[in-house]
């Protein structure tokens, strides 16, 4: 444990970054390898799985005025599986480094939106810290790995400054893009941050296939949704879908879609960079521990300390479980 962690216990509920907003996010804990199986054969690995029977959960907690909430214990944490209450055996903050792939939308849509969306991606990469890794996408018609992993957030911003925007928006393929680039990372931690308008009407993916490989991914998944004038009308059916496409692939994952008026960019990505590395991590082994394959449901109730108001958790929705 970090001294930083042991910080973060000693407080009594402290609010970190009045008006943050945001989610949790992931930890990984690998099954061993059969004999005999190669290891580039292995099923996907989900965010949430099983090794020695034991489930790890991360998750965020917020306050009514989206600040994330520290200092909490164990006992004010209620973890269920499959409905089933659980009993935490695990509990600690999670302060590994993460691995960040940026997935820029440069669409023609984005043109007006560029300039704040740039100053987003630079509030958010001051939150970095130096053992962090990141990596760039940007995509208008299709999308383009322009910047590999890499420690240096310069080589990004310096990208960025060139980027114009045409075309039109190939979203759901970025994502895809990113998740298989998010592959090569070492890191245990891992996530995507999305700034687009979410208007899809280039993939040649569909929401479907997108939806089932996010579920069994082990990546995070944060959007910033660019709408000006939130609350008027959209200019088209696809932009008008943006929202509710960007929150449901987030919410699998246990992270969250902000929409936001440009001008609120930098300040949401700044505290989305800080949400990250605020994290509870319960684990639990399973009162029913049956190694099926299937997709068990998971549900995080947060009892908050006598005299506090209602607290908010943030989860991952759910997990594979190893098949036999």
């Amino acid at each position: 444990m970090t001294t930083r962690t042991r910080r973060s216990f000693a407080q009594v509920l402290g609010l970190a970054l009045a008006g943050a907003p945001l989610a949790g996010a992931q930890v990984e804990t690998r099954p061993r390898r059969r004999p005999g199986e190669p290891a580039e054969e292995r099923r996907p690995r989900s965010t949430l799985r099983i090794d020695t029977n034991l489930v790890l959960v991360p998750v965020t907690v917020t306050d009514p005025l989206n600040r994330p909430v520290t200092g909490l214990e164990k006992e004010h944490f209620k973890v269920y599986d499959d409905k089933v209450e659980q009993t935490i055996t695990h509990f600690s903050m999670d302060d590994e480094p993460v691995a960040v792939g940026l997935v820029f939308d440069v669409s023609g849509s984005m043109g007006p939106k560029l300039l704040k969306s740039r100053q987003a991606a630079a509030a958010f990469f001051r939150t970095s810290n130096p053992e962090d890794e990141f990596f760039l996408i940007e995509f208008n018609d299709a999308p383009k790995l322009t910047v590999p992993l890499t420690q240096n957030v310069e080589e990004i911003q310096n990208r960025l400054t060139f980027s114009q925007s045409k075309g039109r928006t190939a979203l759901l393929d970025a994502i895809m893009l990113a998740l298989s680039e998010m592959k090569k990372s070492k890191k245990g931690r891992k996530a995507l941050l999305i700034i687009s308008d979410g208007g899809d009407n280039s993939s040649r993916y569909s929401e479907g296939e997108v939806r089932n490989v996010v579920r069994e991914n082990d990546t995070l998944m944060y959007a910033i949704g660019v709408f000006e004038g939130i609350g008027g009308r959209m200019r088209t059916p696809e932009e008008a879908a943006g929202p509710g496409l960007l929150t449901e692939l987030c919410e699998q994952t246990g992270g969250r879609h902000l929409p936001a008026d440009s001008s609120e960019l930098p300040d949401i990505a700044a505290k989305i960079g800080v949400e990250l590395r605020n994290r509870y991590v319960l684990g639990y082994v399973p009162h029913s521990s049956v190694r099926d394959g299937r997709y068990h449901v998971l549900q995080v109730k947060v009892v908050p300390p006598k005299g506090l108001p209602v607290l908010r958790a943030y989860f991952r929705r759910g997990y594979f479980a190893p098949a036999q």
